[in-house]
């Protein structure tokens, strides 16, 4: 029964991801223009992805298996993280370069509020209902109150998290598969819906044709913070929510894309599945010296 549930959310998800970005393709809210961004090549992208995106993993998480609570507080995740990634993608205020977490909360000290801003509480706010929604009740209420901020942190900080990764093709979603895999035992059938929306997406990801933007980094790091936030027991969430923060802090001041540069283990996950024009020669020659990959 799970295996049909896991791969029912799989095809749902795909199908709901594939079918939104055509039909967004054909009639984009507000125009191409307003949807298309220069990459770190300098070529036009499209982040019409990340809403699809964020709707097949809505759409997948709704017919996933597990406790109904739990399907709840996935699709409450991954709307909110997407509805106010989309907004911040399509309304950021371009005049005044607010960037990182801490400066947007800075703002907000001044009175400021940028869609940055505006996004942090938005998905602060959304992922904390859905912790509300979907964590069970263990042992009285301080426990239980406990448990539900820590849940709220950690799929709001996952989050912003895979969304911080999104600056080269395929690397958020390869990041979030990766952060998903130790879960499938407990949610494997939650899963399937990151499978499906990923496998839709990745093509014209990787092609670099697509770009999830906020809304759909945001949504998909929403999905694995939920998924984390509801199995993994107290322990483990306090342990994976202080590494979220950690890696966020540790952003404000280190590069992401140095470090996985300078790693190789590290840089050839990064760049497996690109096309070729992303690959600096000097790497592909020394795939193509290492044997297929793949």
């Amino acid at each position: 029964m799970r295996g049909a549930r896991t791969l029912a959310a799989a095809v749902v998800a795909a199908t709901a991801t594939l079918a939104a970005r055509r039909v967004l393709d054909v009639a984009p809210p507000g125009g191409a223009d307003r949807w298309t961004r220069t990459n770190h090549g300098g070529e036009p992208v499209s982040m019409l992805e990340g809403p699809a995106v964020a709707l097949g993993l809505v759409a997948g998480s709704a017919v996933s298996d597990g406790e109904p609570r739990a399907r709840a507080a996935a699709v409450l995740a991954c709307a909110g993280a997407g509805a106010f990634g989309v907004l911040d993608d399509l309304a950021e205020d371009t005049t005044h370069r607010t960037k990182g977490l801490r400066g947007h909360l800075g703002a907000l000290a001044q009175g400021r509020l940028t869609t940055g801003g505006l996004k942090v509480l938005g998905i602060g706010t959304t992922s904390l209902l859905a912790a509300a929604v979907g964590t069970r009740r263990r042992g009285g209420a301080v426990g239980h109150a406990t448990d539900v901020a820590v849940n709220g942190a950690l799929i709001a900080g996952t989050a912003n998290l895979v969304n911080l990764l999104d600056l080269r093709p395929g690397r958020a979603l390869k990041a979030s598969a990766l952060l998903a895999a130790p879960l499938v035992g407990c949610a494997g059938g939650q899963v399937g819906a990151l499978v499906g929306a990923s496998a839709a997406a990745a093509p014209a990801d990787l092609g670099a044709r697509d770009m999830l933007g906020d809304g759909g980094a945001n949504a998909l790091g929403a999905f694995v913070g939920t998924r984390w936030a509801l199995c993994a027991p107290r322990p483990v969430r306090l342990l994976a929510l202080a590494g979220v923060a950690g890696l966020t802090l540790a952003s404000e001041r280190v590069s992401f894309s140095a470090v996985i540069e300078r790693t190789p283990w590290l840089r050839r996950i990064d760049q497996a599945g690109r096309r070729a024009a992303d690959v600096p020669p000097e790497d592909r020659e020394a795939a193509s010296d290492e044997g297929p990959t793949a």
